[in-house]
């Protein structure tokens, strides 16, 4: 895997906000879950070292207690994340220290969300951690000054940073076969953006690939919803009110318009934009400025491609880099 070339390619494609990619085909250690798994007690590797589970032994407690001592001791760099965990942060990193100026801003990180982070996780009586109180507090935690550590690390080149909490898992948000309430869902990730904004200066947005409850994740306060507008743009424009508010507080919508799972290699820039265009016509209908929409839209994939074919995945950013040159000319 070409972890320079990847990052090079990023650079030149998305120069206004580059993100640094997450290499899962090179590496098991940079799935999302592993990748922020460093430093949160009672999770461990399993023996082919590709999945977490959640560890019950005896020296709980001891884990525990060492972890909150480093939690309330605000030691990020004991949460930090290393190379093997994250090749892709640190070679653009590099990359963008050789030349600033040749690039925006912004640069966009992510960090797994703790639903999904938790709703991965299984003890050795097959139980989620999702129904463990102890562990769940641990969790959000534990990822919450892993991102302080994130933000910290991507702004040190004077870049403004992007950080995304990924809430896959929340696209199963309803089913009788998900253990979540809302109360609980809200509260775990407003923990972590409001313990972020009482830190640093960041711009926080939150992901889900899927299809979930939108006035739920915009109930938490974040800056920027993203979502897959190829597969799920009318089930979001469901949430007419609730977006209305986002936007008139100051948020933005990531649009993603790319197709990743559902990628056929057959589109085109012109089906693309039909597509955007659909769902900025409801805004408008909406009574929605058209300048302000414009001012807080942002066009991304539907989900990452750090698991799609490599040529695949270099075809998916032409098309959002020849989206985003059609779209600049209509004020989007």
């Amino acid at each position: 895997m070409d972890v320079e070339g990847t990052c090079k390619s990023i650079l030149e494609k998305c120069p206004e906000i580059p993100f640094w990619p997450q290499f899962v085909r090179r590496s098991p250690l940079e799935d999302m879950s592993i990748q922020a798994s460093q430093g949160l007690p009672m999770i461990k590797l399993n023996h082919e070292g590709d999945s977490l589970y959640l560890d019950s032994s005896d020296n709980q407690d001891d884990e525990l207690i060492s972890f909150y001592e480093r939690y309330m001791a605000e030691d990020t760099d004991y949460f930090a994340i290393d190379y093997e965990h994250a090749s892709g942060l640190y070679t653009l990193l590099e990359l963008i220290d050789k030349r600033p100026q040749d690039y925006g801003s912004y640069i966009k990180g992510q960090i797994v969300g703790p639903i999904t982070f938790a709703g991965g996780l299984i003890d050795g009586a097959g139980r989620s951690a999702l129904t463990n109180s102890e562990i769940m507090d641990a969790i959000v935690k534990g990822l919450a000054i892993k991102a302080w550590w994130l933000v910290k690390t991507m702004s040190i080149g004077g870049k403004k940073p992007i950080l995304f909490i990924d809430e896959p898992y929340l696209s199963g948000y309803g089913s009788a076969f998900t253990p979540l309430q809302r109360e609980g869902v809200v509260s775990c990730i407003k923990e972590i953006i409001d313990y972020l904004r009482s830190r640093c200066e960041v711009t926080l947005g939150i992901h889900c690939c899927g299809n979930t409850d939108w006035s739920m994740i915009i109930e938490t306060g974040i800056d920027i919803v993203s979502f897959d507008a190829s597969d799920y743009l009318d089930y979001f424009l469901l949430y007419r009110k609730d977006i209305i508010r986002l936007l008139q507080n100051g948020g933005a919508v990531a649009w993603g318009v790319v197709p990743t799972a559902s990628f056929s290699g057959d589109e085109t820039v012109r089906d693309l934009q039909a597509r955007l265009e659909e769902g900025l016509e409801r805004f408008y209908a909406w009574g929605l400025d058209r300048d302000m929409v414009a001012e807080r839209s942002l066009l991304t994939p539907a989900c990452g491609v750090g698991s799609i074919e490599p040529s695949r995945a270099e075809r998916i950013f032409e098309l959002l880099s020849g989206l985003s040159a059609a779209m600049t000319p209509l004020g989007v």
